[in-house]
């Protein structure tokens, strides 16, 4: 079933184009992955789609099948700060949606009247499985106090409550612009799996190249204003590009061959051409235009030069850190050697970014201490970002810190030539910081940290907003960077491809080392779940109901409980249509009110028990 069509879309902003004659067809159960350089278009291309931005070219359509319902998770969501959670979660125009929020806002109000009011609508929009449905997603995504304001949530609390509300809509497309930012990764390998459902169907912009691998069925490669479509997911998407690449470089060596012949025969020719040497000269323009292309792609160059580090590095004795009562690192103690490479991972609001920040006395322990070396100079890209001055121009914010860098056999590079390294052409330089995207913005962070000459380099957070082009050389600098390196990402890919031993932190003050990458690591910690899951039930189930067979017939008895069950469901199905009933007489007191609520509250736990058992006994029917 075709849910979206888009033909003929352009997209431009002055003279760079982003878009150029687009056309594509998206299908249900197509699980897209869309992968571009920052600056591309992605983003733009993602609000045409929803409707944000207007198409431009000639008979463009973007068209929507007719009752498509689509929704959208943007990269940042503009929640109102003053609203609560319960009213960003059911902010959906849909009467079963309304029903539950009513039912859920007389709950936490614990009003009688309004309690009353609530289940009659429950009953009459049949909204109980979907009241169900929202609780394993607030469980699940660890939403808890529905009550708070937008305003006191995290990055990551709000990342998850537009994630919930995504979830909870059950759209039947679905926008994803940048899913796991924000994200800890226990919760992206949750949503992972999620998406991985073959009756979804979505398009997504990520950097996440483990995702792109595990959820995507299709990926598209939006490159110079042309969509590239590749069936498959990540692996497969780099064979095939590559095989693309190779075979329009063979062509570019034959046009290009052309392009000569046509040259030299054009200069031989008199101005005054008859009708057929005008057509030759119409093709050759077309030649010479086909020629001209470019297939080279553009890389980013970190040749940066690097502080000698001495034999004393870092060291942390016997630290401790808490605010208030909480305490987040307890006597942590670790020297530190030349080239570590040290992944950190833990759940949000573990301590991660305060155990950086100790690391580099921005910060001062609680108890402990924290000895430098004399030669060693921080690197720190922080999460958060640095405020640039908005009405700055790109290449003042690099010669606020240096004119000149110096680099490797002691040549210098002036502050044009590093933004031009960076990826950022001459006639981008004057553009000012307000009109960057957020990749570029990014990519600009990680310039000026990297253009100190660290030799202790701490990321947190580095993959965010940044394209797969510009990781893949981050990757390739830091492989060969010799200095030490500390890493806090939620990119799965990029930790296993880094880092050689992981500080694992708990939340409660512990932190363990762990040898091995990001992968080894979450292998071993599930088997051991998967253990610790087994023992329980073999503790908490008696031996005879283990060692029980499964049964492929029925016995008489099962076949009698199997034939009762419909008409019990029937009566009980009656029984609930009579408390809707008393619900709505007016001369009800509130004593009958709680009796009848609890009633029917036992009625609907019994209705799904049966159902249950139902599903149970009818697979050996």
């Amino acid at each position: 079933m075709q849910l979206l069509k888009i033909e003929n879309l352009s997209k431009s902003y002055g003279e760079k184009v982003l878009l150029d004659s687009i056309n594509l067809t998206i299908s249900k159960g197509d699980r897209i992955g869309l992968v571009a350089k920052n600056g591309s278009g992605k983003s733009t291309f993602l609000r045409v789609i929803a409707g944000i931005e207007d198409a431009e070219g000639e008979n463009r359509k973007v068209a929507l099948n007719k009752g498509v319902r689509l929704s959208v998770l943007w990269q940042e969501e503009n929640f109102d700060p003053n609203a609560t959670v319960l009213d960003v979660i059911f902010d959906l125009d849909l009467p079963e949606i309304q029903a539950v929020k009513e039912y859920q806002w007389a709950v936490l109000k614990d009003e009688e009247a309004l309690l009353t009011s609530a289940l009659v609508k429950m009953e009459e929009f049949k909204a109980w499985s979907v009241e169900a449905k929202i609780k394993e997603v607030l469980f699940k995504l660890k939403i808890e106090n529905l009550e708070q304001q937008v305003s006191t949530l995290s990055g990551g609390q709000i990342k998850r409550l537009a994630l919930a509300r995504l979830i909870i809509e059950d759209a039947d497309f679905i926008v994803l612009d940048e899913p796991t930012n924000h994200l800890d990764i226990e919760m992206i390998e949750w949503l992972e799996k999620y998406l991985q459902n073959p009756n979804l169907t979505l398009l997504m912009v990520t950097h996440d190249r483990y995702f792109l691998e595990r959820v995507c069925n299709t990926i598209l490669e939006l490159d110079c204003g042309e969509l590239h479509t590749y069936r498959g997911n990540y692996s497969e998407f780099l064979e095939k590009r590559s095989a693309r690449l190779e075979n329009e470089s063979v062509v570019l060596a034959k046009t290009k061959k052309l392009f000569k012949k046509e040259l030299e025969w054009i200069r031989r020719q008199p101005k005054a051409r008859g009708t057929k040497a005008k057509s030759r000269v119409e093709k050759f323009h077309e030649i010479k235009s086909q020629a001209s292309k470019r297939l080279e792609e553009e890389k980013m160059d970190i040749a940066l030069k690097t502080a000698r580090l001495g034999s004393k590095i870092l060291e942390a004795h016997r630290i401790c850190k808490s605010f208030d009562d909480k305490v987040l690192i307890d006597d942590f103690s670790y020297k530190f050697k030349k080239r570590e490479r040290v992944g950190i991972v833990g759940p949000n609001g573990s301590g991660k970014s305060t155990f950086l920040k100790l690391l580099t006395q921005e910060i001062r322990p609680s108890s402990g201490r924290i000895i430098k070396g004399d030669t060693v100079v921080f690197g720190h890209y922080k999460q958060e970002g640095i405020d640039f001055s908005e009405d700055k121009r790109m290449i003042e914010v690099i010669r606020d810190i240096a004119e000149y860098i110096p680099l490797e056999k002691g040549f210098k590079l002036t502050a044009e030539g590093l933004l031009e390294k960076f990826l950022f052409p001459r006639s981008q330089h004057r553009v000012f910081v307000s009109q960057l995207s957020g990749g570029e913005r990014r990519r600009l962070l990680l310039l000026t940290v990297l253009m100190t000459n660290p030799n202790f380099l701490i990321l947190d957070e580095p993959t965010n907003d940044l394209d797969i082009v510009t990781l893949n050389v981050l990757e390739e600098y830091l492989l060969s960077f010799p200095g030490c390196l500390i890493i806090v990402s939620h990119d799965r890919y990029f930790m296993d491809k880094l880092v050689d031993h992981l500080f694992v932190l708990d939340g409660n003050g512990n932190v363990k080392d762990y040898n091995g990458n990001y992968s080894d690591f979450r292998a071993i910690h599930n088997i051991a779940n998967r253990e610790e899951k087994r023992v329980i039930e073999k503790v908490s189930k008696p031996q005879e109901i283990q060692e029980k067979p499964k049964q492929k017939k029925l016995s008489y008895l099962e076949k009698k409980e199997f034939s009762e069950i419909e008409p019990k469901i029937e009566n009980l199905e009656k029984r609930k249509m009579e408390i809707t009933e008393q619900f709505e007489q007016s001369d009800l007191d509130p004593e009958s009110i709680k009796k009848l609520s609890l009633e029917m509250s036992e009625i609907q736990n019994h209705i799904e028990a049966l159902e249950d058992r139902w599903l149970e006994l009818s697979q050996w029917m």
